[in-house]
């Protein structure tokens, strides 16, 4: 089977590039796989993938528009327009650049005979109406329906009943999405994928709470900011580290700076090793105000990590059981997270409780269980192709 990954940016450091990335590593071994990365912020990926996976780059320009390594380019006037298209509705692809438009149709056209992934609702939406009926055509949704702005949602079921299939993260998710879509559209539950792990976590944790993501508003960090300076005024000899890169860095620094917390809280930047920095650290809290189903929550879990994170909409209340496997903690509620953090850290055994629960819990998300869920599904979807599109929803 050849199956085509396309992806926005497959140079970032994001909880969908580290997936996408897994599960394209996962079916290499018996499939053809490439991944198709619309954009390039770099010479060579952020993170690790999987030699046998091929990665092409369609435009070599960054987000942008502006030309990757050289920076000029004419074409880039275009930008200045709204974009006019219904993908348009997603924020990365809200700005009008038809040269992209093209290129990504022309890749999707030079497929002969593949499984088509698309990863965001701007190329799930291309896909849907301009990519060949001949391939088998998956539109997956990394974040949740109920996030999306309303113009957006309108397009989405307009559109997703010309896909062959539609995958979510979440069973919230699922029943908003089937709700939305009605009967006709196969819609199918299948979790974020993390390798398997091996072996026993390492011993000798240091008083460290981690947390990771992009830096802006959507992971919380602010919030987490909030809540552990209220940890420090009990706990001083504890610190926080936030691995991650993005546009509310310095809004973020200042925050830290202004409570006094330089030498407490540290902002350490992207890592290619968030792993090793899983095994050292002690407690990883998830402070986001929307998810899909985090991949890092996923990652903390299976180092043994105790978690505490935010019951926001979605993922976490899929993954965390409450007082079992972490704790979870109402949505945006800072006092609450402190205290959360706050028991965690003054009790020893709860910690070792929770992460030998939450390693065991996430097991069941490890790739070989996940994996032949993705096999199961692209075989079903193919073989619906092959039979025609009589049963298809059309719009």
């Amino acid at each position: 089977m050849n199956i085509r990954y396309l992806v926005h940016n497959a140079y970032g450091v994001g909880g969908t590039i580290r997936t996408i990335f897994n599960q394209a590593g996962a079916m290499s071994g018996e499939h053809d796989v490439e991944i198709a990365s619309v954009y390039r912020t770099g010479e060579q990926p952020a993170l690790p993938l999987d030699p046998r996976v091929r990665l092409v780059s369609l435009t070599d320009l960054k987000p942008d528009g502006t030309r990757w390594g050289s920076g000029s380019r004419p074409l880039r006037r275009t930008r200045v327009l709204p974009n006019p298209l219904p993908h348009g509705r997603d924020f990365r692809y809200r700005r009008w650049d038809p040269a992209v438009d093209l290129t990504v149709i022309r890749y999707m056209w030079a497929q002969r005979d593949a499984v088509l992934v698309t990863t965001r609702p701007g190329l799930n939406l291309l896909s849907a109406w301009f990519a060949p009926r001949r391939l088998t055509r998956i539109g997956q949704d990394h974040m949740n329906f109920g996030s999306y702005r309303e113009r957006l949602r309108d397009r989405i079921v307009r559109a997703y009943p010309r896909l062959d299939a539609v995958t979510v993260l979440t069973r919230a998710d699922l029943t908003a999405y089937q709700a939305a879509l009605g009967p006709a559209v196969r819609v199918a539950r299948i979790p974020n994928g993390i390798p398997a792990r091996t072996g026993r976590p390492a011993p000798g944790r240091v008083p460290v709470v981690v947390a990771a993501g992009r830096l802006g508003r959507q992971k919380g960090f602010d919030m987490l900011i909030k809540a552990f300076e209220q940890v420090h005024e009990a706990h001083p000899e504890w610190e926080l580290h936030i691995f991650g890169e993005g546009g509310w860095r310095p809004k973020l620094t200042r925050m830290i700076e202004s409570r006094g917390l330089s030498g407490t809280i540290r902002l350490r930047g992207v890592t290619r090793d968030l792993d090793g920095e899983f095994a050292k650290a002690s407690i990883f809290v998830l402070s986001s105000r929307k998810e899909g189903l985090p991949m890092v929550l996923l990652e903390a879990m299976n180092a043994g990590l105790p978690v505490v994170s935010f019951d926001c909409p979605t993922g976490p209340a899929d993954v965390v059981d409450d007082g079992v496997n972490g704790l979870l903690i109402p949505a945006a509620d800072v006092d609450a997270l402190a205290a959360g953090i706050t028991r965690l850290i003054e009790d020893a055994a709860v910690r070792d409780r929770l992460g030998a629960a939450a390693r065991q819990s996430s097991a069941d998300y490890e790739m070989p269980v996940v994996v032949p869920l993705w096999e199961d599904l692209f075989t079903a979807s193919a073989r619906a192709v092959v039979s025609g599109p009589s049963k298809r929803r059309r719009t």
